[in-house]
């Protein structure tokens, strides 16, 4: 896997520029809309300690992502938050297309670079950068992490994206979407969080009383577009008439699949970002992630001088299910009913990770 490294202060030119691999999948035409973004207002970043303000125009922060940060999903909506960081006050740096058994040698660079602060993007980062912590106490670090890790270090903040959540809306948008009441799931690895989010649909079926069957398979790779066309056309074959997504680039895939049916025969979602431009005539809505807030409010912890913690991600803190136009009021309705009960406490979302088949 290619290497890159890009150093972005604010006040000077970039120092290292990547070399920027050729985006070969289908929804590279809205890459470009996803990167214009990225430098933002800020809002979410703001002014007070509790928003990364004061705690963020001290700190010099670098992030590593595993993929290319142009993908227009989960590198890109990390790239987003970490020039919001820097449009309110921070230096930041950041090398993307980083494999895990490289890690730990860029978090050392970035430590003796310079910075006070540095973020992996990416839960399977979570155990190298534990380790670079402990040798670096006077460092923070913001790692991602599915859960409460065990001995985790004094400097070290987790983000837990809790997809199980997210997923809890998504079953119930599916199942009030389907027809013939079998909706596909399609993951990539088949990890403990993939299993939660399966479980959080079948509950959020039950919950409201609805039949409907989930079909779940697994690629093997999130970003494999051939596998997840392949195993989303056979779901559609045994009767599934919605596929949920839950792949990075290999969501192109699942788009594919519906080719050539009618429009209205048949529904797809994706996660991570808005892929309505790649998608066609098919695409229920997304269910999207905005790591802005999150990473300002960790910042400002740590600039007030808590330096380490446990974020939760949530339909308050940076996750929502964006509905296409489409879609009937009745299931919009639903959806939104699901998320106000989950964030309202009014639903419990067990958390499940027990595997499945």
């Amino acid at each position: 896997m290619t290497r890159s490294r890009i150093s972005l202060p604010s006040t000077s030119a970039p120092r290292g520029l990547t070399r920027r691999a050729a985006t070969t999948f289908a929804f590279a035409s809205i890459s470009a809309l996803v990167l214009a973004g990225c430098g933002g207002s800020g809002d979410d970043a703001g002014t007070d300690s509790g928003s990364g303000g004061d705690g963020a125009k001290k700190q010099v922060i670098a992030a590593i992502f595993s993929g290319p940060t142009n993908d227009a999903d989960y590198n890109a909506v990390g790239l987003k938050a970490l020039k919001a960081a820097e449009s309110a006050g921070a230096k930041i740096s950041f090398s993307e297309k980083v494999a895990v058994p490289d890690v730990e040698a860029r978090l050392t660079e970035a430590v003796g670079d310079g910075a006070t602060v540095v973020w992996t993007h990416g839960s399977q980062f979570y155990d190298a950068t534990a380790k670079v912590a402990k040798n670096n106490p006077d460092v923070n670090f913001i790692a991602e992490y599915d859960g409460v890790p065990k001995d985790q270090p004094a400097n070290v903040w987790t983000i837990d994206r809790q997809f199980h959540l997210g997923f809890y809306g998504m079953g119930v948008f599916a199942s009030k979407l389907s027809k013939t009441g079998t909706v596909g799931y399609v993951g990539g690895l088949s990890l403990p969080f993939s299993m939660a989010e399966v479980h959080a649909m079948e509950q959020a079926i039950t919950d409201t009383g609805a039949s409907t069957k989930i079909k779940p398979v697994w690629t093997g790779d999130f970003n494999d577009a051939a596998k997840a066309q392949q195993f989303s056309t056979q779901l559609l074959g045994q009767g599934a008439d919605v596929i949920v997504g839950s792949l990075n680039v290999g969501s192109t895939g699942t788009f594919q699949a519906f080719e050539g049916r009618a429009e209205g025969d048949g529904w797809v979602t994706a996660k991570y970002t808005d892929k309505a431009a790649a998608a066609g005539k098919h695409y229920a809505g997304s269910l999207e992630y905005d790591f802005d807030k999150p990473l300002a409010d960790v910042l400002g912890k740590i600039g007030s001088g808590e330096e380490k913690g446990n974020y939760l991600l949530g339909f308050d803190t940076g996750v929502t299910i964006k509905v296409a136009d489409g879609v009937p009021a009745d299931v919009k309705a639903a959806v939104d009913k699901a998320m106000n009960d989950v964030k309202s406490g009014a639903v419990k979302v067990k958390l499940d990770t027990a595997k499945i088949g």
